[in-house]
């Protein structure tokens, strides 16, 4: 029997990577939840709005309704503050399900880079912290100690701009700046204990804090680092941690973080499924590693996901320029084609095909795809052959989609009008 797994909050990048680690697993339902009207709703097929804020007296309480209600086995924090508040022992005691994250000390030091550092820096290399502005060598680092991507976080070239930014945030740091390029790690540690997956990526290109350009790098003094944090702090699942170069070309850490991050989709790109691997281990099984060797980069963009009110049984839809363009099959719409078969919608081919159809949909692997087909001569409407009013309409003809919609009224597309069709996680 799957498993249901609340991801909260499902809207962060931290949340949507986690619905794409799981979307398509045999193991596990996913739902969504949050406390704001974010992009979850747009990406969760079971979403759950409307939850009291973490820091909320009636946050725990609300929590455990949810879990009642739709049975939830496992909630993945996808928050720094949530990782906090639900990896708490009191917290743990009364909620109704596990959390998937690591215990909670370990939480508490990742989610402070003071107390990070104070842990750590006898074990690597850590930024300089500065007593205050005037002790400070220029240009320095101002940041938060509890502060994610970054937020909050400003180079400062003088004791002026560093005064002005210490004092617009009441838990600023100013540290030593370190100009070298940046790299995250991704790591996963096991029940037991053991550093099962340890791999670094350059943040090559970053926006609003979140590495939309990176690659995979070889450094063997990286995972020398993750062994050293690994046997500093008691992790359980995927965390992660960041470094920089300082001027020297030093690796010195900047944070650690006990959950999921943003791009892990890399890792899980060469087949090591973070997210999945951290539910399994959170059921007491034993996991291991195994990846592809290739060479592979993400660079990231904003994606689209849309929520429509469009209530349709039957799909008529075109074959030229359309579904086969330029003697090709277009991926997208044949994608849309099955996602309308899955759930028993009626899928019709209304085309004015010259050649033998059923000859062209075999050369192409397309038969048995239809529960009709419609071919009809050039002297004919498509909007003729149109018999149901809850059905829309898909075709590259501009005037062929005018006379459907003036005459029968439906809704009508065209092949980059699709995405808005897909479905959720």
């Amino acid at each position: 029997m799957k498993k249901n797994v609340l991801v909260f909050p499902c809207g962060t990048e931290v949340g949507l990577e986690i619905g794409r680690s799981l979307q398509y697993s045999t193991h596990f339902n996913i739902y969504g939840g949050s406390s704001i009207d974010d992009h979850g709703r747009f990406a969760y097929k079971n979403y759950i709005g409307n939850i009291p804020y973490v820091y909320d007296q009636s946050f725990i309480s609300r929590l455990n309704d949810i879990i009642e209600e739709y049975s939830i086995d496992y909630i993945y924090p996808a928050h720094d503050d949530v990782v906090l508040v639900l990896a708490r022992e009191a917290n743990q005691q009364r909620l109704r399900c596990c959390v998937v994250t690591s215990p909670y000390d370990t939480c508490e030091i990742a989610r402070s880079k003071r107390r990070t550092y104070e842990t750590l820096r006898q074990k690597v290399a850590t930024p300089k912290l500065y007593g205050g502005i005037s002790e400070a060598s220029y240009p320095a680092f101002v940041k938060p100690d509890k502060g994610q991507g970054s937020r909050g976080a400003y180079l400062v070239e003088d004791e002026t701009e560093a005064a002005f930014y210490m004092k617009k945030y009441s838990d600023q740091l100013i540290m030593e700046y370190l100009p070298g390029r940046e790299y995250t790690v991704d790591c996963f540690t096991d029940r037991n204990g053991k550093l099962l997956y340890s791999e670094g990526r350059e943040r090559i290109r970053t926006s609003g804090g979140i590495s939309v350009n990176s690659e995979f790098i070889d450094n063997p003094r990286i995972y020398g680092i993750s062994k050293i944090i690994n046997e500093n702090l008691a992790f359980r699942g995927p965390w992660f941690f960041q470094l920089k170069e300082n001027a020297d070309g030093e690796l010195a850490l900047l944070e650690i973080a006990s959950r999921i991050a943003g791009t892990m989709g890399l890792s899980r790109s060469k087949g090591v499924n973070l997210p999945l691997l951290g539910l399994f281990d959170a059921m007491d099984y034993d996991v291991e590693v195994t990846k592809n060797s290739y060479h592979i980069r993400t660079d990231r963009a904003l994606q689209a996901r849309y929520s429509h009110n469009i209530q349709y049984q039957h799909v008529y839809i075109d074959l030229d320029d359309l579904l086969i363009l330029e003697n090709k099959v277009n991926p997208t719409v044949v994608s849309f084609v099955y996602q309308c078969i899955n759930q028993n919608k009626k899928v019709h081919l209304l085309s004015k095909h010259k050649q033998d159809i059923h000859s062209t949909l075999a050369s192409h692997r397309l038969q048995n795809m239809f529960d009709e087909i419609i071919v009809i001569s050039d002297d004919k409407e498509k909007c003729d052959y149109i018999a149901e009013q809850d059905a829309i309409f898909v075709d590259d003809s501009f005037e062929e989609r005018r006379k459907v919609s003036k005459k029968l009224g439906i809704p009508v597309f065209d092949a980059h009008m699709i995405e808005a069709l897909m479905e959720k996680f």
